[in-house]
This record gives C-alpha cells, sequence and structure tokens, in this order.
C-alpha cells in the first residue's frame, strides 16, 4: 500500500513540474499568444489561410484557418498552395542575380539589350532600374481593370505595345514608382538570356535546390492539389476571384507557394546556397524609397526589416523578416480581403513581446442619408489611384482603382467603416462645408484623398 502512495505521489510530482515547464515555457506562452490573436482575427471574419512564425531556425507556429474550398468544405492546412502575388518578384530579383553571377547579364545593362522592339527612350533604362522601380515606365497595374480579353493569355508583344503607348513618368533612376510592368519585362529577359520559359529556371535554379516542392508558375489549366481557391468580396457577399491567367501578372505575380516553402526560402536567405554574399547584399541594399531588389528594407519596431506584400485576385500575402533577430513571419490568405501585412506586423509585434492595442468595436448609427451627396465623387489617394464614393438608395459605396465595390456604414455623419475590410473613410471640409478631402485608413495605414471630381 506504501509502495502504490509512493507511485502516486512520483506521478503526481512529475505531472506538476511538467505544468510548471508548460507554463514557464516562453515558447510556450508565445505559442498561446499568436493563437489568441490569430483566432481573434478569424472570429471577426477577416482572416482565411496560413500562418508560419519562425524564429533562430525553430518554428514556433505553423497553423491554417477557414477554407480552401468553401463549395467542398476542403479546410486550409500548412500545406494549402496559395498564389503569392507579388511575392513573385523576390523570385524574381534572385534569378537576375543568378544568372549575373554566371555573366549571362549584368544589371547595368541597358533592357534593349534583350528586347525586341525596343522604343529609343528605353536606351537609358537598366536592368536596375527595372528591380528597384525606378525605371520611369508606367505601371499598367497587370490586373487592374482589365477586360476578360485582356485576363487571358498574355505575349511579350502584347506586354511590350502595352508599355510603348505611355511616354516614360521620368528619367530613370531619378524617382519610385512601383511597376509590376518592369518586373514583368525582366521576366522576358530572363527567358532570353536562359533559353527556358520563366517557369522551367525559376523551378531548376531556386524552388529544385531548396527541395520547395510546393512552389511553382500557375500555369493555366495546372492541375494542382492542396490549391486553395481565391475568393473575393463583392458588397457582402463572397465570391470565387475572377480569372487573370497567371501569364498576365507573370514574372511580377505569377507564382503559388505554401508557408513551409516561403520559410524554406526564408532560410536559404541567410546562406550562400543560390548567389554569394556579395548578390545577398546586393539584393537586400535600400535603393529609393528603401526598395532593393524585390523586397522593401526598413525600420519596424526600432529593428532592421526586410518585407514584402503580394495581393492578387482571391489571395493576400505577406512575409517580414527580422534578420538581426532571425525572425520570420509568413501569412498567406485566399480572400484579397486579409489584411496579411497587418496580421504579420501584429504577429512580430507579438514575438518581440509588445503588447497590442485592442480593435475598436465600430458600431453602425443611423444617419440622414441625405448629408451622402456631399461626399460623391472622387477622390484621388495617388496617381492612378482613385476611390470613387457613389450611393445606392441608403447605401455610400466606395470604389478603389481595380477593386469592387464596398458599402461603408456610419459611425458618425462625416465617418463610415467597412464591415468586412479594416478600412474606415471620413470626410473633411472647408470652413464653407465644401468637401475637400478624405482620411482613408486601410489596414491601419491612413492616406489623404484629395477630392478631384
Amino acid at each position: 500500500m506504501k509502495r502504490q502512495i509512493t507511485q502516486v505521489g512520483r506521478i503526481a510530482l512529475l505531472c506538476a513540474i511538467h505544468l510548471l515547464c508548460v507554463i514557464n515555457n516562453p515558447a510556450q506562452q508565445l505559442s498561446s499568444k499568436f493563437e489568441e490573436y490569430a483566432s481573434s482575427e478569424v472570429n471577426a471574419g477577416r482572416f482565411s489561410g496560413a500562418i508560419l512564425i519562425a524564429r533562430d531556425g525553430k518554428v514556433l507556429m505553423s497553423k491554417a484557418y477557414g477554407l480552401a474550398n468553401i463549395e467542398n468544405d476542403v479546410p486550409n492546412t500548412p500545406q494549402t498552395k496559395f498564389r503569392i502575388g507579388s511575392l513573385t518578384k523576390q523570385f524574381t530579383a534572385m534569378t537576375i542575380l543568378i544568372l549575373q553571377e554566371r555573366q549571362k547579364l549584368n544589371v547595368q545593362d541597358s533592357i534593349c539589350k534583350y528586347l525586341p522592339q525596343c522604343p529609343e527612350t528605353w536606351q537609358p533604362i537598366t536592368i536596375h532600374h527595372l528591380l528597384t522601380h525606378t525605371s520611369g515606365l508606367p505601371n499598367y497595374m497587370y490586373t487592374v481593370n482589365l477586360t476578360e480579353e485582356e485576363r487571358a493569355y498574355s505575349p511579350l508583344t502584347r506586354d511590350i505595345e502595352r508599355l510603348r503607348k505611355g511616354s516614360l513618368e521620368f528619367a530613370p533612376g531619378t524617382k519610385f514608382n512601383y511597376c509590376n510592368s518592369g518586373y514583368v519585362l525582366l521576366g522576358h529577359i530572363i527567358e532570353k538570356v536562359s533559353s527556358k520559359s520563366y517557369g522551367d529556371f525559376v523551378r531548376d535554379n531556386i524552388f529544385e535546390p531548396l527541395k520547395m516542392v510546393n512552389t511553382g508558375y500557375d500555369y493555366n489549366g495546372l492541375i494542382l492539389k492542396h490549391r486553395a481557391e481565391g475568393y473575393s468580396l463583392r458588397g457582402d457577399t463572397l465570391i470565387t476571384a475572377p480569372f487573370v491567367d497567371m501569364s498576365v501578372p507573370f514574372a511580377a505575380g505569377g507564382l503559388y507557394s505554401t508557408v513551409e516553402d516561403l520559410y524554406l526560402w526564408d532560410q536559404a536567405l541567410y546562406t550562400e546556397k543560390l548567389i554569394s554574399k556579395k548578390s545577398l547584399e546586393m539584393m537586400f541594399t535600400p535603393f529609393k524609397k528603401q526598395y532593393g531588389y524585390g523586397w522593401f528594407i526598413d525600420e519596424q519596431f526600432k529593428r532592421l526589416r526586410i518585407s514584402h506584400g503580394g495581393r492578387i485576385e482571391g489571395y493576400m500575402n505577406s512575409i517580414e523578416r527580422f534578420p538581426q533577430e532571425k525572425l520570420t513571419v509568413i501569412v498567406m490568405g485566399n480572400r484579397d480581403t486579409v489584411a496579411a501585412g497587418r496580421v504579420s506586423r501584429n504577429l512580430a509585434a507579438i514575438a518581440f513581446g509588445m503588447t497590442l492595442s485592442s480593435s475598436p468595436v465600430r458600431q453602425a448609427i443611423k444617419v440622414d442619408t441625405s448629408v451622402y451627396d456631399a461626399y460623391l465623387g472622387q477622390y484621388e489617394v495617388v496617381r492612378n489611384l482613385i476611390v470613387t464614393v457613389t450611393r445606392e438608395e441608403t447605401k455610400l459605396l466606395a470604389q478603389a482603382t481595380g477593386y469592387s465595390k464596398v458599402e461603408f456604414f456610419p459611425e458618425s455623419e462625416i465617418e463610415f467603416f467597412a464591415k468586412q475590410l479594416d478600412a474606415q473613410i471620413m470626410f473633411v471640409g472647408d470652413d464653407s462645408g465644401k468637401i475637400t478631402h478624405a482620411r482613408i485608413t486601410l489596414n491601419g495605414l491612413e492616406m489623404q484623398a484629395r477630392k478631384i471630381k
């Protein structure tokens, strides 16, 4: 009997020690905080996708939420494949540096050396200018406002012809203007000098060496197991995202991947598996507007951050790397309303032990809808990005260039919010009461938009 009591006591002691270790385990505590935050985003209807967080070569969280396919009730998993949008640019930049190390090209070469029917005005544009968004080429926003015909297969001749119609917006190298067009041209340069398709070259020289078996170029008609369907919002209704052939975004946004594969990519960037240290330094050196080759390089939480976002119809993604702390946060969503950048920043803040301020609970109130008439019109955020405010009976709607209409609900007579987007609008007038601009907040980022019409 005494032995049995002693044995029970030992088991109880071991359980108590184990519980104490769990309670005092910083990694366990972090995991709980990550989960609490992610669940709050899911419960608020703001997130569907996958998240991976790693530090010092150890995965702290790898988890998925929501459905990869709503019609068939298929859940997202860490192995689910998402279209990555502009995260593609970092792989395109890596490919250019690989070809430079093999002496197939030089980033200081004029792009006209590699492109057919190159206009004379493009002669000063170098590969470096394309990589850093400083070419002066117009950004035709590859998927914005395109017809169904334009969303179909896009050959090189059409890409160049589309760009030839517009003049340079500034002298190459003098300004920064985020330009998908430039990265599309980089893809054609890669094909020219490698004698391979863009998809084959990145597969053979990046994905296979890094064992990124769930990453590739999303060819039209490709049957892809564990693919996440992309969804868009139309008013309050979720729909399957509009079709766009990936030859349209091409080397600016045509790849797919998983959070686990992107983690393999992140870890490789600490090594010289693909390119030399010198070339890596070129990639991570900020030029204008803190942009390097396929990456933004800035400071967040008083720490060096290397990051990029990726949006394409139905998908929103973000990767944030804090190389000095070896912290990486990867967020992939299969709704193009997911605030992937905000989610990744908040998860990074949690990892650094920072306290997040809770999001305000917004309540719609009743107002006299006749006040809406003063707000109707067009508001310019930046060049080529216009927010058009309209009304349909008692509803106030806003539509940004290339996006669908979103209903905004009143918090006051001048302040409005969207229910399924982290977006708010406040209308501001002059002393006479005439509306002059709007303060538009999207995912916590405030922008001033001048009323132009």
